[in-house]
């Protein structure tokens, strides 16, 4: 009876251990399934994400009161944390036009410059700007973008100039007079082939130019230091180089009580893509503003920064 009772024990264990297998084999070929339906991310050639990328997604949060989902800008679709104001700037400023950037409907995806969809959830809002159908416009060109148009905005055309890598300073106001940028190799020169103008979309082909040839490096160069404790909007998170990506701080806020400022970022990666509003990922109960007192460290969803690193333009 034992040996017998142990026989059926025996068989009931391989049966049951049968199941477990099938089942686990089951679910492996379930998810290698799932995989293979998932389209591939693109390819980023130079500017690759860094170890801030194993983040969890945290797309799928619930909605919290900070988002306004009818707001139609950056100011009008995030609210202020409860006990913070949104720090002043004057109307015709820098930061004001930041502030008031036009955002896409609420729920909407970032594009790639192709029409590709991107599906890293990193993003609260996308800015509501076009891109080009070239793979143009990616992170320092995005933030020269926004500068640039500012400055076109205001009609401070002689303020618009960038640098290239190489250094050749590209002002628009040249541009405007009709000349054109020609390159070979290292070597970069002025020559007239046009009559003046000062239409938008010969400015868009000087933009062109720029993202062409500028980059974190060159832009780096040309930015100033600032302390976070002075930090403004429009200030930049930078690091130059190849990786090398930058954030733009778009919004802020403050506690008057206790002098605590929070701030917004905004970015475009490579490929060239939508700018876009970054989340706070460490903090997602005030998301997508971040805290000034980070540390030394600034995690942003796809890149970290030091504290070092924010600068701003020095015109």
């Amino acid at each position: 009876m034992n040996i017998k009772r142990s026989g059926i024990g025996k068989r009931i264990v391989l049966i049951v251990a049968t199941l477990i297998i099938l089942s686990a084999c089951e679910s492996d070929a379930q998810h290698a399934k799932d995989s293979a339906d998932k389209p591939p991310e693109p390819n980023v050639s130079e500017e690759m994400p860094n170890e801030t990328n194993s983040l969890p997604d945290q797309s799928q949060r619930p909605e919290t009161s900070l988002i306004n989902a009818a707001g139609e800008t950056i100011e009008s679709r995030v609210n202020t944390p409860e006990g913070f104001e949104r720090v002043r700037a004057e109307e015709g400023s820098f930061g004001h036009y930041l502030r008031t950037l036009p955002l896409k409907p609420h729920g909407s995806k970032v594009r790639y410059y192709d029409g590709r969809e991107k599906s890293r959830g990193v993003y609260e809002a996308v800015i509501d700007m076009d891109i080009g159908d070239r793979d143009l416009q990616q992170c320092a060109d995005a933030v020269i973008r926004l500068r640039a148009e500012y400055l076109f905005n205001q009609k401070e055309y002689d303020r618009i100039h960038f640098n290239f890598t190489n250094g050749f300073n590209a002002q628009y106001s040249k541009w405007m007079q009709g000349y054109r940028i020609a390159v070979s190799g290292n070597n970069v020169r002025w020559t007239k082939t046009s009559s003046y103008s000062d239409d938008y979309s010969s400015f868009r082909e000087y933009l062109d130019m720029v993202f062409a040839y500028a980059g974190t490096l060159s832009l780096s160069k040309e930015l100033q230091p600032v302390a976070i404790e002075d930090m403004e909007i429009g200030d930049v998170f930078i690091q130059g180089g190849s990786p090398g990506h930058c954030v733009i701080v778009v919004d802020m806020a403050e506690r008057a009580q206790t002098g605590e400022r929070l701030f917004m970022l905004a970015q475009s990666y490579m490929p060239a893509q939508d700018i876009q509003l970054l989340k706070n990922m460490q903090e997602p109960l005030i998301s997508p503003w971040y805290s000034s007192k980070f540390g030394e460290t600034l995690l942003t969803p796809e890149w970290s920064f030091k504290k070092t690193d924010l600068k701003r333009f020095a015109n």
